[in-house]
């Protein structure tokens, strides 16, 4: 009866020293696990942060290009630069100034169409002195050569004969062609009667019936 009551006695307090020991235990915080939290939120945290400066630097950074760039179309475009009265000494919208260098654009197109048909004109006109001036040197060198030759020339009146014969033959023609009811029909006749009368063919084979007659009458 001893043995066993001091054995009930240790099994006792080795009871209780298990059950506080893990009373202690089960109290001590996990601390491991908590700071394992705690980094990872504010890894979270710090992640987010990060994205939401980048998005507000590449927002600032698309402002500031569109910005700039309404700026130096502001300086560009002379329009722009104009005082408008119709809004007063307000700074000009985006509108407006997409407007106005739009009709800038426009502008520019028409004086470069017309610039080009100015230079083709200019460039048919020196076509023309060219021709102008190989035919006088041409008749320079053919009186140089044949001094001459000019002195059987026939007279005034004789040029002003085929002269006559020409425009008489296409008067007869313009007579026939031409209605004179309003000036809106003239001229449409007229430019008809050009188109019809006034080809190279049919001018050629007027002068040389004229000439021909002319010749018969001389001769």
């Amino acid at each position: 009866p001893a043995l066993f009551m001091e054995n009930a006695r240790k099994g006792s307090i080795v009871s209780r020293a298990n059950s506080i020991g893990s009373t202690s235990a089960s109290s001590v915080p996990n601390t491991d696990d908590e700071d394992s939290d705690y980094h990872q939120e504010s890894y979270k945290e710090s992640y987010k942060d990060r994205r939401r400066r980048a998005h507000t630097q590449a927002e600032q950074k698309r402002r500031d290009a569109i910005k700039k760039g309404y700026d130096d179309l502001q300086a560009i475009v002379p329009t722009c630069e104009q005082q408008d009265f119709s809004i007063g000494s307000q700074k000009l919208s985006k509108a407006i100034v997409l407007q106005k260098t739009i009709d800038y654009i426009q502008f520019l197109h028409k004086e470069k169409k017309k610039q080009e048909e100015e230079v083709s004109t200019l460039r048919k006109d020196v076509m023309a002195l060219k021709i102008m001036k190989v035919n006088y040197e041409q008749i320079v060198k053919a009186h140089q050569d044949n001094p001459n030759e000019g002195k059987d020339q026939v007279s005034d009146e004789v040029k002003f004969n085929v002269f006559q014969g020409i425009m008489d033959s296409l008067f007869q023609s313009f007579n026939a062609s031409i209605s004179v009811t309003s000036f809106q029909e003239l001229s449409a006749c007229v430019f008809s009667w050009i188109e019809e009368h006034c080809k190279p063919q049919t001018l050629q084979d007027i002068v040389i019936r004229v000439l021909h007659q002319l010749k018969s009458q001389l001769y």
